[in-house]
């Protein structure tokens, strides 16, 4: 199978690349710059069809769609916002409008989403049918799914992925705490009562490679694990897989001036269950939080 990427550079996009190689499928990387290769297209997001000639795209009968600014990766100040909803919800379109004019649009279309959707619940548990919360990123993950939704006027299958906080020593929120934990500096964050909703990075690839291959699956699938965690038993967890203490307190005053004064993934609480990966039989491997750890720092 002939599989087209977007935001392939990135820390979910290069796991799974590798995996669908592994796999023996073709990959094609759309990327915004660098030079021409064998396995690559450029495509620009904020262009009409994402800059894309649709027969470029000739063969291609999957695409996954990963591109968008990183929510955590500076403060959300007025203009960063809009960067993180036009990188989205524009860029989707603009993919979504290339593929819809293809001679054979590709089958099926993976699109990135996040349990951002629910908003902050207070802990409450939700699954894919609950509606989306109020607030900035609801509103932007709305809208998102919304322009991946329009390709299935084209006749493609579409899953929207909700991703939850995913776990790799090599980027997200993973990525940020280990190097403070090794040091015996890590700590839970405010009363640490807040639910997050996480799954490790393989079982994430693994979960895609899964809704690839099942042709009776549409809208949202919730990427997380069956297993929330408090942010004090995340910390717990964390500390004893680095075998290091876990005594500090970050005030929640205090980070959230770091990320903006708006609430993130780790000070939102939602307690967000994979119910349409359990249904369709999809096995985690790691389903527990300790386990997780281990096998990720591993």
């Amino acid at each position: 199978m002939q599989v087209a990427v977007t935001g392939s550079s990135g820390l979910i996009g290069t796991a799974l690349v590798a995996a669908l190689r592994a796999d023996g499928h073709q990959v094609i990387r759309l990327v915004r710059a660098g030079p021409a290769t064998p396995d690559t297209l450029l495509w620009d997001p904020r262009a009409v069809r994402g800059g894309l000639d649709p027969r470029s795209l000739d063969g291609v009968s999957a695409v996954v769609h990963l591109a968008g600014a990183g929510v955590a990766d500076k403060r959300w100040t007025e203009g960063y916002q809009a960067e993180i909803r036009n990188s989205r919800v524009q860029g989707t379109r603009a993919l979504v409008s290339a593929l819809a004019a293809m001679a054979a649009p590709p089958g099926v279309l993976l699109s990135g989403s996040a349990i951002g959707w629910y908003g902050d619940t207070g802990g409450r548990q939700v699954t894919e049918s609950d509606p989306a919360g109020r607030g900035f990123l609801p509103e932007v993950v709305r809208d998102w799914e919304a322009a991946a939704g329009e390709a299935t006027a084209a006749g493609i299958r579409v899953v929207t992925l909700r991703s939850g906080i995913v776990l790799s020593p090599h980027g997200g929120v993973l990525g940020r705490f280990l190097p403070l934990f090794r040091l015996g500096l890590g700590g839970r964050l405010g009363s640490g009562r807040q639910v997050m909703s996480w799954i490790g990075l393989s079982d994430w690839v693994a979960a895609a490679r899964f809704l690839l291959g099942r042709a009776d699956v549409t809208g949202p699938v919730n990427m997380t694990s069956p297993n929330p965690v408090s942010n004090a038993e995340f910390t717990s967890a964390l500390a004893a897989a680095v075998h290091r203490p876990a005594v500090m307190i970050v005030p929640v005053p205090a980070l959230k001036l770091a990320v903006g004064g708006v609430s993130s993934d780790i000070l939102s609480s939602a307690r967000v269950m994979p119910q349409r990966l359990l249904a369709e039989g999809f096995g985690f491997q790691h389903a527990g939080i300790a386990g997780a750890l281990a096998a990720e720092l591993g």
